[in-house]
């Protein structure tokens, strides 16, 4: 049982790391996207804005599990299967994107304008005021807004773990509540309060290091 355990500990890190990753990859930049084009921004575009938020509102809208299913054909297509953590990792990082983008959004509108332009005002263009402002200043609130992502996901992988998706959540399904052993059960929830705890407890520590106002 020990071996099954172990084994599921790391099909859930396995999908919670690798959505992850894809999620900060497009999240960030998305979250940028959408504080750039929004009114006062340094690209303001209404139009672009409104579709960009539309589509994040839109996927943000749909409980994951009807996602996990709605996104079948394109896992499929994708990896090739729709079952095992593989296959969890599609609509885990799609899930994720939209959700991180707007916490990103929300730290990167908290940015003092001032620094903006005066930035501006040397001659700074969108790429160095995004370079040496946005981001450098955002970023202990973009690296809390990832460690909150990653324990959604941790929570998120679980619930893929009813459709087969491997990890500390199918097996908790299919030992823990099918056969009614209560040893697993409570092996599984122990589980995940230490991996979420480690991920917050690593992610509180970056944010303090980062944090200039320390």
């Amino acid at each position: 049982m020990l071996e099954l355990l172990l084994r599921s500990l790391w099909e859930t890190v396995l999908m919670t790391a690798a959505s992850g990753l894809i999620s900060l990859v497009f999240g960030l930049p998305l979250g940028l996207a959408l504080v750039a084009t929004d009114r006062g921004g340094i690209a303001c575009n209404r139009w672009v804005n409104g579709i960009l938020g539309a589509l994040v509102n839109g996927f943000r809208s749909v409980p994951f599990i009807i996602l996990l299913v709605a996104l079948i054909p394109v896992t499929r297509l994708i990896v090739g299967t729709s079952i095992g953590t593989w296959a969890a990792i599609v609509p885990l990082a799609i899930a994720a994107t939209p959700y991180y983008a707007r916490i990103a959004e929300v730290s990167l509108r908290e940015v003092d304008r001032g620094l903006i332009e005066a930035v501006r005002a040397m001659g700074g263009g969108r790429w160095a005021i995004i370079r040496e402002v946005l981001v450098p200043e955002a970023l202990p609130g973009i690296v809390a807004g990832f460690t909150v992502t990653l324990v959604t996901l941790v929570g998120a992988s679980a619930m893929a773990g009813a459709i087969g998706a491997g990890g500390l959540g199918d097996l908790a399904i299919r030992y823990g509540y099918q056969r009614f052993e209560t040893a697993v059960m409570v092996a599984v929830v122990a589980v995940l309060i230490v991996l979420v705890c480690g991920i917050q407890w690593i992610g509180d520590r970056l944010v303090t290091r980062l944090d200039r106002r320390g």
